[in-house]
């Protein structure tokens, strides 16, 4: 099953009072990288995190947003600094008695006074609050892994239109291949005659050459060994593993056997088989990018 590095994931849970919201987007990455934004106060989160998002995802950089809210009564409270309520009652009986103003404060204007009160977050339920992060995260990775899955099938129409393309340039290849030797032993026959002319051609001679020739033009491992890499590719399609890597590496080889042959090619049709061939390995190895 191909599955691609690209798509996005959403998960909620919630219970007395709690709420965790997890969101999920990942992109494309040679390895699994994995960025987590917690509130402070919920970093004991993130290495159990970490370990769920990598028992899932193989491949792939992750950007992970945690939300998190406590409704519950007991999850605030105020903290009056008395000390400094004191010292603004103090300060405001002088004021009062130097200026001739009314000085008193009511509670009111006390808790609106700077530094004079501070709320409190109260020590939250640790294992409440990681079995809620889990199931929200559960539920964001399956949504995240869904899209991922369903962009992969999309990749794998593709490649395997494309393997097509270069399983049919192979018996192009293959089937011209030959014709170019005869071909080749044409021409020189006919230029040897036109040159001598009336003298007899030394056939032996010719047929050495054409062997040379034969030799150093033949295709037919780099054909073999196409044909093998396509088979591997077909049968990688099929892996329920990751393949990404595995597909990247079969690519470098695909590419490796059109140079050879491209290098080999001593004709017109063949330089052009070639150059489609590396057209269409180039772009599978486009969208193998995109493969976990």
């Amino acid at each position: 099953m191909i599955s691609s590095m690209t798509g996005y994931g959403r998960g909620f849970a919630g219970r007395e009072g709690r709420e965790i919201t997890v969101e999920l987007k990942s992109v494309n990455h040679r390895y699994l990288d994995i960025s987590l934004r917690l509130p402070r106060h919920l970093v004991f989160l993130e290495d159990t995190l970490r370990r769920q998002i990598a028992g899932s995802i193989s491949r792939g950089h992750v950007d992970v947003y945690i939300n998190y809210r406590n409704t519950r009564n007991d999850s605030k409270s105020i903290l009056v600094d008395e000390a400094i309520v004191s010292q603004y009652i103090t300060a405001a009986k002088e004021i009062a008695g130097r200026y001739d103003v009314d000085g008193r404060l009511n509670a009111a204007n006390v808790l609106r006074l700077p530094d004079a009160v501070s709320v409190i977050e109260a020590e939250e339920d640790r294992d409440e609050v990681l079995l809620l992060a889990q199931n929200a995260m559960e539920a964001a990775l399956k949504e995240l892994i869904t899209m991922r899955e369903a962009e992969g099938e999309r990749l794998l129409k593709d490649l395997e239109a494309r393997v097509q393309v270069i399983c049919d340039l192979g018996v192009r290849i293959a089937e011209r291949a030959p014709l170019v030797v005869e071909e080749y032993r044409a021409k020189l026959n006919e230029r040897i005659a036109f040159v001598l002319q009336e003298v007899e051609v030394d056939r032996s001679r010719l047929a050495t050459e054409v062997a040379l020739f034969a030799d150093k033009a033949s295709v037919d491992e780099e054909i073999t060994r196409l044909n093998s890499h396509v088979t591997q590719m077909k049968n990688t399609f099929l892996s329920k593993e990751p393949s990404g890597r595995k597909l990247d590496f079969i690519v470098q080889e695909l590419n490796r056997e059109f140079n050879t042959i491209g290098s080999k090619a001593n004709d017109t049709e063949l330089v052009n088989a070639v150059l489609l061939g590396k057209g269409e390995v180039e772009k599978i190895r486009e969208q193998v990018q995109n493969i976990e």
